[in-house]
């Protein structure tokens, strides 16, 4: 049983000294940030909740155990809102031969089609979650593809998982189809009544020029009117600047007045437009309330490839002026072992640290540790999560790193994740465990 670095304390009271937190993840009380916006506290844990923060120095309760920290570094439970926990882990079965965008969509699509039996999509999703839970997640929203009759396969299955992940991981699902389908309103009533029977109250869709673009969004948002969903979408996942349907996104929220909470995601073309239309696209952003997810490993690992030619430029979006702008932005993990991205665990730790290093998350670091905590709870509508708070549950991430330098140095694979105030066993399922489902391979040897 791996735990991480802290022993296992068999208490229902526990005494953390020492403990280094990021002061934009504490809510409640009031810390003297250093220059890189952390401070040192002392957190008392009572019947699985934080009962007291306090600055460091405090003599411990009496008769209760102590784990000094010695300054290491505490976050709350980490918050993915951007996966695909139905594509996971297929790449030893079906790569991506170039590594571009279009070879990812073809190789899904026939993986798909040739393996996505509801034992499968659970399988891999239950590995995956096996995976986000031990690296110290909490909550996770997935994309789950919704062209018939997959929809008809993975929407019972992620019902199931959400019902057996219940009180570790708060699993959210978003539909994933093209726009371009959602001006049949049949086809649409399809999804909605998936979403009803056994989804978390979202609907979305992969937008695109084309020309039935308005006309899609239009019934989307209404849709989502009617039956109080949330909307999650797919967007301009490009680095070709006169793609724009962000803007005829945000154009729409405020032409709707649409009242529930707009998630876009990539976003990457607007990182290629000229100012006027970034700074137009980006008023009417913060006017309707729409929240931004990048995906900055998956991103980069499609975007501007070439064989042959060294990328030129980062595929990102522009997090730094959407949060200048009062925007809400959040990072996440987007896909993992599929053909959209050959790598990746959703451990948010690794989200993080490629972040900061892609879109320059720091000098001074600020409250950017909020991008993969406390914001996307607040995007998915749960502000209890991802916040370190008296009275909140003691579902904390502790690592021997005392600074950033330290933190973003290394993997932290010595991390220890305590729930309800206790250690998890860390232990990370073993890739064997899906190796019958791999042999069909679309090559000879696996990665």
């Amino acid at each position: 049983m791996q735990t991480g670095f802290l022993k296992p304390i068999e208490a229902d009271t526990l005494f953390l000294a020492r403990a280094t937190v990021p002061t934009a993840l504490v809510d409640g009380v009031e810390l003297a940030p250093d220059r890189d916006g952390l401070a040192v506290v002392d957190i008392l844990i009572a019947g699985g909740r934080i009962a007291r923060i306090a600055p460091t120095g405090a003599a411990a309760p009496q008769d209760i155990a102590v784990a000094d920290l010695d300054r290491g570094l505490v976050f709350p439970g980490f918050v993915e809102l951007h996966t695909h926990l139905d594509k996971g882990h297929i790449w030893p079965r079906r790569r991506n031969p170039d590594g571009t965008f279009q070879g990812a969509l073809e190789n899904v699509l026939a993986d798909r089609l040739a393996h996505w039996t509801a034992d499968d999509v659970r399988r891999r999703m239950d590995f995956a979650l096996r995976s986000a839970y031990a690296h110290g997640t909490t909550a996770i929203r997935t994309h789950i593809d919704s062209i018939a009759p997959q929809h008809r396969i993975s929407w019972p299955v992620f019902r199931a998982m959400r019902e057996a992940w219940e009180g570790r991981i708060d699993l959210q699902g978003s539909p994933l189809f093209g726009i371009n389908f959602a001006v049949d309103e049949a086809f649409v009533d399809a999804i909605v009544a998936e979403v009803l029977a056994h989804g978390t109250g979202i609907l979305g869709a992969v937008t695109y020029m084309v020309p039935e673009l308005e006309t899609g969004l239009g019934t989307l948002f209404r849709k989502a009117a009617e039956h109080g969903f949330d909307l999650d979408f797919h967007v301009d996942e490009t680095g070709d600047p006169t793609v724009k349907t962000l803007g005829v996104i945000a154009e729409t929220a405020l032409a709707t007045g649409f009242q529930g909470r707009i998630t876009v995601g990539h976003c990457c073309s607007l990182a290629r437009q000229d100012e006027a239309t970034v700074d137009r696209t980006l008023d009417m952003m913060a006017r309707a309330g729409i929240a931004v997810v990048s995906l900055p490993m998956c991103n980069m690992y499609l975007q501007d490839r070439v064989p042959g030619r060294t990328p030129r430029w980062r595929g990102v979006t522009l997090l730094h002026e959407m949060k200048a702008r009062g925007i809400e932005v959040s990072v996440s993990s987007d896909n993992t072992r599929d053909p959209f991205y050959a790598y990746g665990d959703l451990d948010a730790v690794e989200v993080f640290r490629e972040a900061v290093r892609i879109l320059h998350l720091d000098h001074p670091m600020g409250d950017w540790p909020a991008v993969i905590a406390r914001t996307p709870a607040a995007v998915m509508r749960r502000p209890d999560l991802g916040v370190i708070a008296e009275g909140a549950p003691a579902d904390l991430v502790l690592f021997r790193a005392r600074s950033w330098t330290e933190f973003l140095s290394r993997p932290q694979a010595d991390r220890t994740v305590l729930r309800r105030g206790r250690a998890i066993d860390r232990t990370l399922p073993d890739y064997r465990e899906l190796d019958d489902l791999m042999q069909n391979r679309s090559e000879p040897s696996a990665e």
